[in-house]
């Protein structure tokens, strides 16, 4: 259903670290770069984008889920979020609430939005 979506974001710099360095373990990759917005993907295609906050008052919290191809790349993106400083809301793990196979980890990003990876997939 969304071709792309994008958030704004009030330390671009960090929130451009963060997402360089847990995006990359699930395959993503920053493929458009225009200074302080940037687009990040998959096959060339930008799908999620940061960009400085420029609109707008406080920063209000959004939950971002990406996909990741299996459990392992799960288990790296929240590795490399850590390692990045984030805020652990919950480590990966099975939530049968969702599915059998809905595994998932969430953090927060420097800018306080839950940001998730998902693999659908069985173990």
């Amino acid at each position: 259903m969304l071709d792309h979506l994008s958030i704004q974001c009030a330390d671009f710099a960090a929130s451009a670290a963060f997402y360089d360095a847990t995006l990359a373990t699930i395959g993503g990759e920053r493929i458009m770069d225009f200074g302080q917005v940037v687009g990040y993907g998959m096959q060339g295609k930008p799908g999620f984008w940061i960009g400085l906050q420029t609109t707008g008052g406080d920063n209000r919290e959004v939950h971002v889920a990406f996909v990741a191809p299996d459990r392992a790349r799960v288990r790296a993106f929240f590795d490399a979020a850590v390692a990045a400083g984030a805020e652990v809301l919950h480590e990966p793990r099975v939530w049968p609430e969702y599915h059998p196979n809905y595994y998932g980890a969430f953090v927060r990003d420097p800018d306080g939005n839950n940001v998730e990876a998902v693999c659908h997939l069985p173990e």
